[in-house]
């Protein structure tokens, strides 16, 4: 018998992997384990909570911090497998210390199929310590994730992706906790605005804002322009640009030229 443990990953992923994956007898114990880490959005956690109560599943929390753990004040290229290896090391640690000898434990996590032709060196981190990404062995990619998530009729499938704030500073610029909660806020307040998919950028005291395509004249609407200037100078940023390229995943990711695999 199985116990299975599935490593959280928003939006979407681990509310819908447990009732289907590898068809395992969920009826016994689950556990979905969150890392409550200061470099997610807040409110992550909470979301995972709720979830897993709605699942019927045992909760925990493991707390993170990153950056001094994984050793990413500089934000190295390779952080991503850097941080990876720590969290989901320290994960594993703390739900096999509390998992009866008897028992093993399939730690699963939301790596989709698409995740796979990006820059990613966490994948490193996962194969190494045998976490398993059911939705990319089964050639899953993010638009049918969330398709099957409406499906299943699961409010999270149009939830937007919540990447980790270290992406939206470039490789080898120093990170503090800081500046990640004046991007945080500022992501909130731009969101509040009415629009979905928001990327605040930083360069040093240059905040560089990506959003939808469409979304791009409501961002400069004279009303919503004058707004977010004054909301964003106000967290301390000198200059506030827009990308007329518009919002997409991994964008500092361009200039990258020796990636460490």
């Amino acid at each position: 018998m199985r116990k299975g443990t599935t490593i959280l990953s928003w939006p979407i992923p681990a509310e819908w992997i447990p009732p289907w994956s590898f068809g395992w007898p969920w009826r016994q114990r689950k556990v979905i384990v969150t890392a409550r880490t200061l470099l997610h959005p807040l409110g992550e956690w909470q979301e995972a909570m709720q979830t897993a109560e709605k699942l019927g599943a045992v909760h925990r929390l493991v707390d993170v911090d990153e950056l001094r753990e994984a050793g990413i004040e500089d934000n190295p290229v390779n952080r991503c497998y850097l941080c990876k290896k720590t969290m989901f090391s320290k994960i594993k640690a703390s739900i096999l210390s509390e998992a009866p000898p008897s028992e093993r434990a399939m730690f699963l996590d939301g790596t989709n199929a698409d995740d796979l032709k990006e820059y990613r060196p966490g994948l490193k981190a996962l194969a190494e310590l045998g976490i398993v990404s059911p939705l990319a062995v089964a050639g899953l990619t993010k638009p049918e994730v969330r398709r099957m998530a409406e499906e299943y009729g699961l409010a999270s499938a149009q939830k937007p992706s919540a990447a980790c704030l270290i992406t939206r500073l470039p490789y080898g610029q120093k990170v503090d906790y800081g500046t990640l909660r004046r991007i945080d806020e500022g992501e909130k307040y731009i969101r509040s605005l009415g629009l979905r998919n928001v990327r605040l950028r930083c360069h040093g005291n240059i905040a560089r804002l990506e959003v939808d395509g469409e979304a791009l004249s409501k961002l400069t609407s004279p009303e919503n322009r004058e707004s977010v200037i004054k909301y964003l100078k106000g967290l301390g940023f000198g200059y506030i640009t827009l990308d007329l390229e518009g919002f997409r995943s991994g964008s500092m990711d361009v200039c990258l030229k020796d990636k460490v695999k």
